[in-house]
């Protein structure tokens, strides 16, 4: 998987509902890296759900994106975290 590569950090944006316990998780492991998101609440907007699921392919919450990188769900996110690979992404340098 090639990431882009920037200068500055990506925004990074949550596709969420209210009910949604992994959203919470995603949401609290962000918090503790210090990461601040814009979060989209599917359950809220119609419109953003058919853009969450035209971009993702997907209809389970969350969908975390890094920029332009689609990482996935919450169990996505600790893969990539595991692999060393999210905090790079998280500071803009690709991985």
């Amino acid at each position: 998987m090639e990431f882009p590569v920037s200068n500055q950090t990506p925004e990074i944006t949550i596709y969420s509902t209210a009910v949604c316990p992994y959203c919470v998780a995603a949401k609290n492991f962000l918090k503790s890296k210090g990461q601040s998101w814009t979060e989209v609440r599917i359950d809220l907007d119609p419109a953003a759900r058919e853009k969450m699921m035209t971009l993702t392919r997907r209809t389970s919450v969350p969908q975390i994106f890094v920029g332009e990188v689609h990482v996935g769900g919450y169990d996505d996110m600790m893969a990539l975290h595991r692999e060393g690979k999210l905090e790079p992404l998280l500071a803009g340098q690709g991985a």
